[in-house]
């Protein structure tokens, strides 16, 4: 009976071990990576915007259906195509770059449908202030890419936040909403 038992444990340390060994690293890459956002201008249009700088790393295990994510973006190159518009938003009534010159998102929470990833949860810092965060997939996908001849993962995520949560209350007074679409397109490269 007792070599039963660790025969079992036995088992369970090497299932979990090739378990483990199904995880790997991807880099994201900026080039096919792009962090916008999105708000309502009185209701009238939409204002856009982008980061034009990011990095990170993703940890993924699809035989565990698990992962972990960190992206950090520079705040300061934001882009919405108006030079004076860049500056306001770099500047203390919106982003305040000086003093929180990064936001960070961190997930270690991802949701499967299937062998896709269908949302990946955890919490995102901006303005020095952390809330939680689900990104919701819109299309998920792995593929061997032909000129890198390595594995490719990504897909497009999207959520909405409440700006003021992280104290950016610029404006709410004239009826700038405070829900802002924040759209992430990824891809990252298995190292």
């Amino acid at each position: 009976m007792r070599k039963n038992a660790i025969a079992l444990l036995a088992a369970a340390a090497l299932t979990a071990g090739a378990a483990q060994a199904q995880s790997a690293t991807y880099a994201i890459d900026p080039t096919h990576t792009f962090v916008t956002f999105e708000i309502s201008h009185f209701g009238t249009s939409t204002n856009r915007g982008r980061w034009d700088k990011k990095e990170g790393t993703v940890q993924f295990d699809k035989a565990g259906k698990s992962g972990k994510v960190e992206l950090t973006i520079d705040v300061a190159s934001i882009n919405t195509g108006t030079a004076a518009f860049d500056r306001h938003l770099r500047g203390a009534d919106f982003f305040d770059v000086e003093k929180h010159p990064t936001a960070k998102f961190v997930a270690d929470k991802f949701v499967f449908n299937g062998d896709k990833v269908s949302e990946v949860s955890g919490s995102l810092t901006l303005l020095g202030k952390t809330n939680p965060v689900t990104l919701k997939a819109s299309q998920f996908n792995c593929y061997q890419n032909p000129m890198l001849k390595r594995e490719v993962c990504g897909g497009d995520f999207e959520t909405t936040i409440d700006r003021t949560a992280y104290g950016m209350n610029y404006g709410i007074q004239w009826g700038f909403p405070k829900d802002v679409r924040l759209v992430v397109q990824v891809e990252a490269v298995k190292q």
